[in-house]
């Protein structure tokens, strides 16, 4: 299964310069582990960091353009005083045993003030070469740049472009394709990632676009919308009675899974299902066996909600490549929150279907439950921007925890870590 190693953020809200795991250039470093939580005080801006995975799939979804508007435009979401782009770098293996690729995205304002793709690349070392500069086989340039198709090594030839942070001076050749986007807030992976000829650029593409980012809200999952069957949540989480649909439909086996995961932090409950009304709209049933009368939705509390709502996500059908979740446990029983982190590792760890794991959190419960490989601590520098450390590079703490009944959240909690 895919996985991101390493993820390099510039100039995006307070992540000025911050780096996640393993790049090209930093071989020494680990890379990221298969789950990945990032831990921090209230107002460390914990929250920017899967904002920043959701900004790259909106980019290739909406453009850069309409990604920038929905989080307020370009000028409030690049870092404040700074004059260069918003700057993004992921290093990604297909598989286990593939060599790496590395993407760079480099977004900036036009002379009219609009956002558009300043730069982009993708960039692969040759087979053999283990060490030095990868290279491209995508170059674009506002708008403009050259693809190599296939997934051929060619021979090596001096490239048309620079002014990339990682191109070298030559560049992987075999047959290429001359690329002129009219609109310069499109993504080249986007426009190319479509086509049977640059396979190397649809894996990549197909990657970004399995994201999922949690960005669940009770409140709305109260709503009643439009009846239908939906094979995937919503972002906001406001259409759990359509995916219960489609569960009872075509995946009992499930759905019954996840009543009985449920069940375990909350006993007594025996079905979920849905209830139709006259005008379409679907609503979410909990029937409670020891009660005559179901459970609704604007009943059920925040906790069971949110509850719900990951597991739909992580027993979809199609697995996500990625899953972000904002603050997972908020609002979970001790119990439920076991069974969600058990659930988020079990997913992760499985070599048949496996999906990366990013959640946020400033609970030492569920902090409890991490490695110390697993563990990021974000603090707010006194610039006002953030900066963000491994628990494992503390070999201390890896001491500490092998210790009994000492875990990561007692270090946490106690102020060693952060």
């Amino acid at each position: 299964m895919a996985r991101i190693e390493g993820f390099r953020v510039e100039n995006y809200r307070a992540l000025k310069d911050v780096t996640l795991g393993k790049l090209w250039n930093t071989p020494r470093a680990w890379h990221l582990a298969p789950v990945t939580a990032v831990v921090g005080r209230n107002g460390a801006d914990k929250s920017s960091l899967p904002d920043a995975f959701g900004f790259l799939a909106d980019c290739l979804k909406l453009g850069v353009e309409g990604a920038c508007e929905m989080r307020g435009g370009f000028d409030r979401i690049r870092s404040q005083g700074s004059a260069g782009p918003i700057g993004f770098e992921i290093y990604f293996r297909r598989a286990i045993g593939t060599r790496p690729i590395t993407y760079e995205l480099d977004i900036d304002a036009d002379d009219k003030g609009r956002p558009c793709v300043a730069r982009e690349c993708l960039l692969r070392r040759h087979k053999g070469q283990r060490f030095g500069r990868p290279f491209p086989f995508l170059l674009m340039n506002n708008g403009r740049g050259v693809a190599w198709k296939g997934d051929a090594l060619g021979q090596q030839a001096d490239g048309p472009f620079s002014g990339f942070r990682s191109s070298s001076r030559k560049e992987e050749c075999a047959e290429t394709e001359q690329v002129e986007l009219h609109d310069k807030g499109r993504l080249g992976i986007d426009a190319l990632g479509g086509l049977s000829r640059h396979p190397r650029i649809a894996a990549f593409r197909e990657f970004i676009e399995g994201f999922d980012l949690s960005q669940f809200a009770p409140d709305v999952a109260r709503s009643m919308p439009l009846a239908g069957p939906r094979k995937h949540l919503n972002v906001r989480g406001d259409n759990p009675g359509n995916v219960t649909q489609f569960m009872e439909r075509e995946h009992q086996d499930r759905l019954a899974g996840i009543l009985r995961k449920i069940n375990e932090g909350r006993p007594y409950a025996d079905r979920i299902g849905t209830k139709r009304y006259a005008d379409g709209r679907l609503l979410l049933r909990f029937k409670d066996w020891r009660l005559r009368d179901p459970s609704q939705t604007q009943e059920l509390s925040d906790g069971m909600l949110k509850a719900l709502a990951y597991l739909f996500v992580l027993e979809t059908p199609v697995p996500p490549t990625l899953i972000g979740i904002k603050e997972p446990g908020k609002g979970l029983h001790r119990q439920l929150l076991e069974i969600l982190v058990q659930d988020l590792r079990g997913r992760a760890f499985d070599t048949r279907k496996s999906t990366q794991i990013f959640v946020t959190t400033n609970q030492p419960d569920l902090a409890d439950a991490l490695r110390p490989n697993e563990m990021w601590i974000l603090e707010k520098g006194e610039d006002g921007f953030s900066t963000i450390s491994r628990a494992s590079h503390d070999e201390t703490v890896w001491e500490l925890v092998g210790e009994p009944e000492l875990l990561l959240g007692s270090l946490w909690r106690s102020g060693y870590l952060g």
